[in-house]
């Protein structure tokens, strides 16, 4: 297996890969997942006029190997937009050979571009490995709770 993954903007022939690693995301963290209407969502949020959601894809031997998605979110208390990196995921395998790094630095990068200074995201507070990995790329973990509140 090849160890360098290219990262790239995703792309809607990408969509299957997608909804088949949001899958593979949602078991790693011990989260229900229903497929029904994925790929539709994901086309609409990905690939309309004006995308409400970015995604970044990395691949490595014609292999879709993790994906980034990130949207804008304003902050009240800095008066500005920041960018909200929704997920960061890599496939078991494929972990360790940079294929992160590389999907951090193509959010980081677009972000820049787009002249926003911050970026923000949050992972489970089980997961050391990935709270290590972001501690390392220079990240800042601020203490929260998360709340959902489901209106079904």
């Amino acid at each position: 297996m090849s160890t360098t993954a290219e990262v790239r903007p995703a792309r809607p022939n990408d969509i299957e890969a997608l909804v088949v690693m949001c899958g593979e995301h949602a078991r790693h963290e011990g989260a229900p997942y229903r497929r029904a209407g994925k790929a539709k969502a994901l086309s609409q949020a990905l690939f309309a006029a004006t995308p409400r959601l970015h995604g970044w894809v990395a691949e490595a031997a014609g292999e879709v190997t993790g994906y980034a998605t990130a949207a804008w979110e304003f902050s009240t208390w800095q008066g500005g937009e920041f960018l909200h990196m929704d997920c960061l995921f890599v496939r078991e395998g494929w972990r360790g050979h940079g294929t992160g790094a590389a999907l951090l630095q193509a959010v980081g990068d677009f972000a820049r571009r787009s002249g926003c200074a911050e970026i923000q995201w949050q992972t489970p507070e089980w997961n050391g490995d990935a709270a290590r990995f972001y501690r390392r790329a220079g990240a800042v973990e601020k203490s929260k709770r998360r709340f959902f509140l489901a209106l079904a």
